[in-house]
């Protein structure tokens, strides 16, 4: 019987389809900077790293200050000047909500910026749910585990009472390496077969499917 009461959510390619977007985002920087655009695929596998981070890992042949224009490039796409559509996936609201009411602590421990984060909890409404946040410009970014960390510190739970879900095998190694169960989703960017192999419990094919496994991972 587990005696989860904390609940991290990551944020994109788990509660929000802003796969699309940010991947136009990336295009869009490396054409300004100068540099070799990456494949959609290519973009696609550094989601869930800090801005930084996963540029560096996307650039590795450019020098440090194209790097830095690529970075703040992307920013100005992405928090306005991109048109691509981010959505909640569906069941989102109604099972947060559920999570809520339930009694567990909700949290965000996720790769964007403050700004961007604070952005997107404005528009969709659900900053009313989270206790805490953090995000990868405020700590060290995925997969070290302080941004876990620090949620979990700021709500007075221990790891064995806070179970992360993610889409990235960033995310569950960051669980891991704060010794947090985790349980991914088969839906965001990162294959199934990698999310287990990493130590995922399980792998939800919708977010709805996370209230009837707590429940049943209670027995």
């Amino acid at each position: 019987m587990n005696g989860y009461r904390l609940l991290v959510f990551d944020w994109d390619g788990t509660l929000m389809d802003s796969q699309a977007r940010i991947v136009a985002c990336i295009q869009a920087a490396a054409r300004d900077a100068g540099a070799a655009v990456p494949t959609p695929d290519a973009a696609r596998q550094i989601i869930g790293l800090g801005l930084r981070e996963a540029m560096d890992r996307l650039f590795p042949e450019v020098t440090e200050s194209v790097v830095g224009d690529i970075v703040e490039r992307y920013r100005h796409h992405f928090l306005g000047a991109d048109p691509t559509p981010s959505v909640l996936f569906p069941g989102v609201v109604e099972t947060l909500e559920a999570l809520s009411e339930a009694g567990f602590l909700l949290g965000v421990a996720t790769g964007k910026s403050r700004r961007g984060l604070d952005q997107v909890l404005e528009e969709t409404g659900l900053r009313r749910l989270f206790a805490a946040t953090r995000c990868a410009d405020e700590t060290l970014s995925k997969p070290h585990p302080q941004m876990l960390e620090e949620v979990m510190g700021v709500l007075g739970a221990e790891p064995a009472e806070t179970l992360m879900i993610g889409d990235t095998e960033f995310d569950m190694q960051m669980a891991r390496n704060a010794r947090v169960p985790a349980v991914a989703v088969a839906y965001g960017v990162h294959e199934p077969e990698r999310l287990i192999a990493e130590g995922a419990l399980t792998c939800l094919d919708r977010i709805d499917e996370l209230p009837p496994w707590l429940a049943a991972a209670r027995r």
